[in-house]
């Protein structure tokens, strides 16, 4: 591979650096899957070759567990499907994803030996595991996939050591990449990349990573000179510096050492108490930490109504904390963002669209001050806060987000990904609904109420946690 090269990376071990100067949006590389599974709570809803959400699926006629959307996607998945076919019916039963996994890597290298193809700068052998890293409780599951695993891998499939075996599975705890539907909006399985494996981890990257028709791209976000190395995040920047340590600790097993964790740089903004046009609306730091803590606790609660389905008790909860806290807290408090959040995307899915606009924009005024300018997070927050405006019927700040969300999704997701092209459909429609609004604002809305009924333009999914979704690439078993 001619862009990047290996490289032994000071505190972090190998890591991957540029061969050659790249700019904002670039393709570093693309990387196709070494194997890949649909997650387990989504077998009968999503492809197993294509990866596509599809209303009806046709099913493995042999073992009853795969599904496809047409004949197409079954034959071109038959060459990973023909042993876990046979294994599954053999085994009288379906393993969890993790044991998946390692059976279609296992059966690949099996086939085609530990480098698949001439692109491939690492072997599978030649990646940390980090077993012996691993908690107490995470290893007494840990030995169990193993188990099962020996139970389910073929008597006719070559055997391999109770050693090579645990590798795989490290590789794929700590290695593994989510899998998006066709749009890039929902996580549906994992994969494993051996290329994608060499990034290192920022908290501050210079490159973000996005799966594209089937392969994974590694972009650059802005100026990437030669000889420069080459990160992404494996956490969202949107937690304190001292939480992205924990969880890179507990999660990956090494000590982030970037610039904005040793100098905790933004933590003051996500902690911050309210001002008005720079200046301090005096909450004392007694009342910032009080409304921080019930802040905290009511999210706790939210999360519990969401899993419930009870979303008028989620607005209820959400509509307390904000009046209660709003007046005391930054609108780049952490808390208080992911209170905004969670109302504009409930009420964008109950279609109480004003309600929704107004939290949406909130939401993203205080991204564009913490995030990259160029951060995917930033970029679908945009997207969704320009979508509810268009539905609320407030067409000149909609047209404003689509803009800005199509500038970013430029840059992260490029040209020919799926979402980007629905995005360049969306800015073109409210460019011409703006021109037509300042023409003649009655001919417009005549318009707009039979363009709703058409409803163009939806993406309101049933809310999801904070956890789930864009920010989370970089998969971990729960």
């Amino acid at each position: 591979m001619e862009t990047v090269a290996i490289f032994d990376s000071p505190g972090k071990g190998r890591g991957l650096k540029a061969t050659k100067e790249f700019w904002a949006g670039d393709v570093i590389f693309s990387e196709p899957s070494l194997a890949a599974v649909v997650f387990d709570s989504l077998t009968e809803h999503i492809c197993h070759s294509c990866f596509r959400r599809q209303g009806k699926l046709q099913r493995c006629g042999q073992c009853k567990f795969a599904h496809y959307c047409d004949r197409t996607c079954q034959r071109a998945g038959w060459a990973e499907h023909k042993q876990e076919c046979s294994a599954i019916k053999a085994y009288g039963k379906v393993p969890n994803e993790n044991i998946r996994l390692v059976a279609r890597i296992m059966w690949r290298l099996d086939k085609e030996g530990s480098v698949v193809s001439d692109m491939q700068l690492t072997t599978l052998d030649e990646l940390e595991d980090h077993i012996a890293d691993m908690q107490e409780d995470e290893l007494k599951e840990f030995k169990v996939d193993i188990h099962n695993f020996l139970d389910y891998w073929p008597r006719n499939s070559k055997q391999h050591t109770v050693d090579v075996i645990s590798h795989i599975f490290g590789v794929i705890n700590c290695n593994g990449f989510t899998v998006s539907d066709q749009r890039g909006l929902q996580a549906v399985g994992v994969g494993l990349f051996p290329n994608l494996c060499l990034v290192n981890h920022d908290c501050w990257p210079n490159c973000t990573v996005i799966l594209n028709h089937g392969k994974i791209e590694l972009r650059a976000l802005g100026k990437i000179t030669e000889g420069e190395e080459l990160t992404v995040a494996y956490v969202d920047y949107l937690n304190l510096s001292e939480e992205r340590r924990r969880l890179l600790k507990t999660q990956y097993y090494f000590d982030c050492t970037c610039e904005h964790c040793k100098n905790h740089i933004k933590d003051d903004l996500k902690m911050a108490g309210r001002e008005e046009d720079g200046v301090k609306v005096c909450p004392s730091e007694e009342q910032v930490k009080e409304a921080t803590d019930y802040c905290f606790e009511m999210l706790e609660k939210t999360e519990k109504a969401r899993l419930n389905g009870d979303y008028h008790e989620l607005v209820k909860i959400c509509r307390q904390c904000i009046e209660k806290t709003e007046p005391i807290l930054a609108d780049t408090h952490i808390y208080l963002l992911r209170m905004w959040s969670t109302l504009s995307e409930v009420q964008a899915y109950l279609q109480y669209f004003d309600d929704a606009a107004e939290y949406a924009r909130k939401m993203v005024e205080g991204y564009m001050k913490l995030y990259n300018p160029n951060n995917a997070a930033l970029g679908m927050a945009a997207m969704r806060a320009g979508v509810t405006h268009w539905q609320a019927g407030k067409i000149e700040v909609g047209h404003g987000m689509i803009c800005k969300a199509y500038a970013i999704l430029m840059v992260t997701h490029g040209p020919t990904h799926p979402i980007t092209k629905d995005l360049e459909a969306m800015r073109m429609q409210t460019e011409m609904e703006l021109r037509m609004f300042k023409q003649n604002e009655y001919v417009y809305h005549s318009m707009r109420e039979a363009a709703l009924k058409n409803k163009p333009m939806t993406m309101m999914h049933e809310p999801k946690s904070m956890e789930e979704g864009i920010k989370n690439l970089f998969h971990r078993r729960k």
